[in-house]
């Protein structure tokens, strides 16, 4: 077997009645909002109740997606769990990815800081657990200067990691969330890498969906991955395919996780529930919860093609491998994450 393939039809078993049901409110909700943006002109003298207009139906939609989620234990959505005096920076942040007119380097930086926000939500736990680093300063004068810094202790939740990554738009989230671990770990523990080249047929509508998952262009060790945390890291998850058929080629394989982590900066309602039915012992973490997807299973509102706006557009003829893509995040990137390229090194060359 060089390829294993799952289809729309075959996710949407996972889902519930109930599932569905929540899922046309939103659609039949945001259709709304739709109508409103067909008529929109921010030069008409209707433009403000227009405005007004998109406003209420944006918070309907919010306060019925944390509805929705109030019995999903596993799906963690940033805004829904956490103190409202910091959602501002997240609505901000992920206002700037959603806008156009975000270019490459900025659209970048945003994805890592809504990762270090993500990582920071999904790992805070006991506020009593600490554990303290110390730090050589350049300050040499009267004597050496040193300081101590206390910091949340992860070591028992992320020591036994490894990041399963879903090239492409996934490899720098991956990377980030390595980082992550790596800089709160007491050992500075630097995560394995697994690597699957899986892609979505974007010649078919949402509803026939089909994930490819290419075997001959994937790197991975079975046995590392056996009994430990994968963790998964992708900006969008619009319709949970892609993880879903990873996951479930390594378990008909025989390996088995200890427990499974899902990061994302935006998600659609659809991808959460399907990934929380299909996938045992999974959570999922979410930066924005978005209501809908649209019949090329795009999320709605969305942010466009996130691996295109954090990697660059490949050439149809061309596309780049997985040095050429290190190599195009420049000398700043490839330094910043010198230890989880050597770490993904070691998995390509074996």
């Amino acid at each position: 077997m060089t390829k294993l393939i799952l289809r729309a039809m075959d996710l949407d078993g996972f889902l519930t009645g109930e599932d569905h049901d929540k899922l046309r409110v939103l659609d039949d909700k945001y259709q709304e909002a739709m109508d409103v943006f067909s008529g929109y002109d921010p030069a008409s003298p209707g433009a403000a109740g227009a405005r007004e207009r998109m406003i209420g139906l944006y918070s309907e939609l919010g306060h019925r997606m944390q509805e929705m989620l109030r019995g999903e234990p596993n799906i963690h959505v940033f805004s829904f769990e956490t103190p409202p005096f910091i959602h501002g920076e997240a609505s901000r942040l992920i206002a700037k990815l959603r806008d156009a007119r975000t270019e490459q380097p900025e659209f970048v930086y945003y994805i890592q800081r809504a990762y270090e926000l993500l990582f920071n939500m999904a790992f805070q736990g006991d506020p009593e657990a600490k554990h303290h680093i110390l730090v050589r300063t350049p300050v040499g004068l009267p004597t050496q200067q040193y300081a101590i810094h206390k910091i949340p202790q992860v070591d028992d939740r992320t020591g036994n990691a490894v990041m399963c990554v879903m090239l492409r738009a996934a490899l720098l989230p991956s990377m980030i969330v390595s980082k992550e671990i790596q800089e709160y770990h007491s050992e500075g523990y630097v995560t394995p890498f697994a690597l699957f080249r899986i892609g979505r047929d974007d010649s078919r509508a949402e509803h026939d969906m089909a994930y490819v998952l290419d075997l001959k262009k994937s790197y991975f060790n079975l046995e590392m991955l056996d009994g430990k945390d994968w963790f998964f890291a992708d900006p969008m998850n619009a319709t949970g395919g892609s993880m879903i058929t990873v996951v479930k080629f390594l378990k008909d394989q025989g390996v088995r996780p200890r427990s499974v982590k899902f990061f994302n900066v935006i998600s659609a309602m659809k991808g959460c529930l399907r990934i929380a039915r299909a996938v045992e012992d999974v959570d999922i973490y979410t930066l924005w919860m978005d209501p809908a997807l649209n019949e090329k299973a795009y999320i709605l509102p969305g942010v466009g093609d996130a691996g295109d706006r954090i990697n660059g557009r490949d050439s149809h003829d061309t596309p780049r491998g997985l040095i050429q893509l290190i190599a195009d995040y420049g000398t700043r990137i490839s330094a910043l994450y010198r230890s989880q390229i050597r770490s993904i090194e070691r998995t390509v060359l074996g």
